[in-house]
């Protein structure tokens, strides 16, 4: 599963992604944060590409693990897209990635772009 938000780290996350999906052959859950329909104009026709688009959840955080809750035991990776951030920044605002880091319940690939 690759979480994918609308900014250069989600297609950084995706491109990884899509990468170990080749390597592992296995299937590949997209999980489109953005408010808008991911555009899946130029993702590889030849893998077995699921895109789920975001639902019912305000927190970017809650709505990743709740997608893996779904999929419990049919994920075995989760791809996340990171930039660099100071210790003020993290403290002040949080990290969608620091959170996944901590409670996601499968191995997690931080990508930086």
């Amino acid at each position: 599963m690759v979480a994918v938000p609308d900014s250069p780290e989600g297609r950084t996350a995706l491109s990884a992604a899509i990468d170990e999906t080749r390597l592992r052959d296995t299937d590949l859950v997209v999980l489109n944060l953005a408010l808008d329909p991911l555009d899946v104009v130029g993702m590889p026709s030849d893998l077995p590409i699921t895109v789920r688009e975001r639902t019912g959840h305000a927190d970017l955080a809650d709505c990743v693990l709740a997608a893996l809750d779904e999929y419990e035991g049919k994920v075995d990776l989760l791809v996340i897209g990171m930039k660099k951030r100071t210790p003020i920044g993290k403290a002040l605002l949080g990290s969608l990635s620091q959170r996944l880091l901590l409670e996601a319940e499968v191995p997690v690939l931080a990508v930086k772009r």
